[in-house]
């Protein structure tokens, strides 16, 4: 049996439909299971029975701070040895994002796997082309953002989630290696243009400022990691592409670009309703 941790969220969610749409026996663990998932808290060790799983796909528990998102990890990892689950898929970060705010707590996790004993497989994912259209502020005339001329190799969430069902459904032949999953680069005036509105660059520190002032229901670790996305497109850190994604799903990637616009729309429709 292969399960799938956070089946609540996008990705988990996605990864499961993707399995169950191949024929591949799996299920879904969550916090707050619905439909047949299997009850997993990461913050309550009595939860994680993970006796009968073979494979383990575990998406990166994040959405808290550092040493949470590593206690979360190392604990299902233990029940995972305990439990005797035959193989640990991680859905870490592309290794081009090393710089970036959230950074640690991934390569952190991937310490943990490697020490764990278990066979592994980790895959670096990707910024979301969600992530990205998402982030693209309306204002009355268009669109701004901190990007700048930067270029962000984005990759459709939905790849991602192909990509690990892909791992998670035989991962023999891919124990002990780390994929990077990088897409294809867009830009913020790429975005624009295609919405046929001009794009206007904000500056770093006004940008910050309206994380940390105006910006509503952000979490304490937010502003900072979004700050680090900010530079690190700004800057072409995150632009490198590379061959591991559509190598995996063996065809060509789902564009970025379409994805990102659709987002930058949605984002406007939900502003504007």
């Amino acid at each position: 049996m292969i399960l799938v941790t956070g089946a609540n969220g996008n990705l988990g969610a996605a990864a499961l439909a993707a399995l169950r749409l191949a024929g591949v026996p799996a299920q879904g663990g969550s916090r707050t299971p619905a439909g047949g998932m299997r009850h997993l808290d990461f913050d309550d060790p009595a939860t994680l029975d993970l006796r009968g799983v073979t494979t383990l796909l575990l998406i990166s528990a994040g959405y808290a701070e550092d040493d949470i998102v590593l206690a979360r990890h190392a604990a299902v990892l233990d029940a995972a040895a305990r439990d005797g689950v035959g193989h640990v898929v991680y859905t870490s970060l592309t290794t081009a994002g090393d710089h970036l705010a959230f950074a640690a707590a991934h390569r952190a996790t991937e310490r943990l796997i490697r020490g764990s004993g278990l066979p592994w497989t980790i895959l670096r994912n990707g910024l979301y082309a969600e992530l990205f259209g998402g982030l693209l502020a309306w204002t009355s005339d268009g669109l701004e953002s901190p990007f700048g001329d930067g270029a962000l190799a984005a990759v459709a969430r939905t790849d991602l989630a192909e990509a690990a069902a892909t791992v998670a459904a035989d991962p023999t032949p891919h124990t002990g290696l780390v994929h990077d999953l990088v897409g294809a680069p867009i830009t913020a005036t790429r975005v624009a243009t295609a919405l046929a509105v001009p794009h206007r660059t904000l500056d770093l520190a006004a940008y910050r400022d309206r994380l940390l002032n105006t910006a509503p229901g952000l979490l304490p670790f937010q502003p900072p990691m979004l700050s680090s996305i900010a530079t690190a497109v700004r800057h072409g850190f995150l632009s490198a592409t590379g061959p591991d994604l559509p190598n995996l799903l063996g065809r060509p990637l789902t564009d970025p670009l379409a994805v990102a616009v659709a987002a930058a729309s949605a984002s406007r429709r939900a502003a504007s309703g």
